[in-house]
């Protein structure tokens, strides 16, 4: 008696090439928006992670990140080569 299988839950997208490139055709769902032009990517493991990378700056400008007071604090500062030009 054959056994039947579950479809698997998770979205799945094509791969393909397209000259010299890799493609791949994601579900509506996982689309970026029109407004991305670039994204960066990174391995994790067996996974590729695609992250949008922002046009504009400003977001990350107004979490007001800021440095601690100790940062760079055992940074030793090489000494001034002597050049002749």
């Amino acid at each position: 008696m054959a056994q039947r299988q579950t479809p698997d839950p998770r979205p799945t997208a094509r791969v393909g090439w397209n000259n010299r490139s890799q493609t791949v055709t994601m579900p509506l769902d996982f689309r970026f928006p029109e407004s991305v032009q670039e994204v960066f990517i990174r391995r994790e493991g067996e996974s590729v992670i695609l992250t949008p990378r922002p046009s504009d700056w400003s977001g990350f400008f107004a979490l007001g990140l800021k440095a601690s007071p100790d940062f760079m604090a055992t940074d030793e500062r090489m000494p001034v080569q002597e050049r002749s030009f």
